[in-house]
């Protein structure tokens, strides 16, 4: 069935696109209000839900012309595979460990931690999911590398007055190597597993 030259199912794919894109948008705008510092930049939630907002307009405004490229999808997967690791840590590590979920899933960290997150999986799993070969699982990762290699040097490796506080609690006790091997396990396993279904 197409309404006006989309079928129903592009029509959902660019609704719900939008509407994760907009939401991430309407938040860190109101975020960016209460604190003009720009400091929020500095947290993987944050840049991982760019990511994916930035990936999901793409996608909406490729499908209306009717020519999704595969490299456009490609960016799809490195996002919802993000904001994946983003919903993981918090709802297995950051929620019942360093702070819990009352304030991890209200206001506009529910969006997100939680509903972009679930609205990028449904709509990556649905309607945006590309063909590729599994070598590409390296796009999933790629954000969580990036991120850990700058993690690990502002909250490690700068001289002290210079750190960043450790707000994930990566380097707790010095684990800095067994937090960033597990972080990159994880992000390698959602990759996987969002490639595979």
């Amino acid at each position: 069935m197409t309404v006006s030259g989309l079928s129903i199912g592009n029509i959902l794919s660019i609704l719900l696109n939008l509407i994760n894109a907009g939401s991430v948008v309407i938040v860190l705008g109101i975020a960016l209000r209460k604190n003009p510092s720009g400091a929020l930049f500095r947290y993987f939630t944050v840049l991982s839900n760019i990511l994916c907002a930035i990936s999901s307009l793409l996608v909406a405004v490729f499908r209306i012309t009717g020519m999704l490229p595969e490299a456009i999808l490609l960016l799809k997967f490195a996002g919802t595979a993000a904001v994946t690791v983003t919903m993981m840590t918090v709802l297995l590590f950051l929620g019942p460990v360093v702070y819990d979920y009352k304030s991890l899933l209200s206001g506009g960290d529910l969006w997100l931690h939680l509903i972009c997150p679930l609205l990028a999986i449904v709509t990556y799993l649905i309607w945006d999911k590309p063909d590729v070969p599994f070598w590409t699982v390296l796009f999933g990762v790629l954000p969580v590398l990036l991120y850990g290699i700058l993690y690990l040097y502002r909250v490690v490796l700068v001289p002290e007055e210079k750190r960043w506080e450790d707000f994930y609690g990566f380097n707790k006790d010095g684990k800095w190597p067994l937090a960033f091997a597990a972080m990159i396990a994880a992000a390698s396993a959602i990759s996987i597993v969002l490639w595979a279904i």
